[in-house]
C-alpha cells in the first residue's frame, strides 16, 4: 500500500533538471532494449535443420536442429524441443532445449527446467530452474571477458 498520493508515470519526467533527465534516458533505453528482446530476428522451426554461422541483431530462436556459431548482441532462446551443437557468444541466453557446447553471456543465462547443457558457461549471472540437466563447468563473472 501507498502511503502517499499517486504520481502518474508521465509526472516523473516532469521538469527538465538533470536527475529527470538522466532517469529518463535510462528508462527510454531500457525499454528499447525490452522490445528488442521481444522482436525475433531470425528462427529455426521446429523440423528444420541448420548449420552454419549466425551473427545478428535481436532475438535467434531455435526449435529445430542447428550445428555452427552463433554470436549477437541481443537474445538467444533455444526452445524445448531446440537441439544445438554450437558455441553461444550472446548479450542474454534462454535454454529450454538442448545445447551442446559452450556459453557466453555479458548478461544473463536462464536455464528452464526443461534444459538440456553439456559445456561450459560465463556470464555475470546465471538463473537455473529445478529439473535441468548441466554438465560442464560455470563461471560468474561480473565483468567477462570474450
Amino acid at each position: 500500500m501507498s502511503s502517499g498520493p499517486m504520481v502518474p508515470f508521465r509526472a516523473l519526467f516532469a521538469g527538465d533538471d538533470e536527475q529527470n533527465k538522466q532517469f529518463k534516458e535510462r528508462h527510454m533505453a531500457r525499454q528499447g532494449k525490452l522490445a528488442e528482446d521481444n522482436i525475433v530476428n531470425s528462427i529455426i522451426g521446429e523440423g528444420s535443420e541448420f548449420k552454419g554461422e549466425f551473427k545478428i541483431n535481436g532475438l535467434l530462436r531455435i526449435d529445430g536442429k542447428f550445428q555452427g556459431t552463433i554470436e549477437t548482441e541481443g537474445k538467444v532462446l533455444i526452445g524445448q524441443w531446440g537441439d544445438a551443437v554450437t558455441d553461444i557468444k550472446a548479450r542474454l541466453v534462454v535454454i529450454g532445449g538442448t545445447v551442446r557446447g559452450n556459453i557466453y553471456a555479458m548478461e544473463r543465462v536462464i536455464l528452464l527446467s526443461s534444459g538440456r547443457v553439456n559445456g561450459n558457461i560465463i556470464t555475470p549471472s546465471l538463473i537455473m530452474e529445478d529439473g535441468v540437466v548441466f554438465e560442464g563447468n560455470c563461471t560468474i563473472n561480473k565483468t567477462p571477458e570474450g
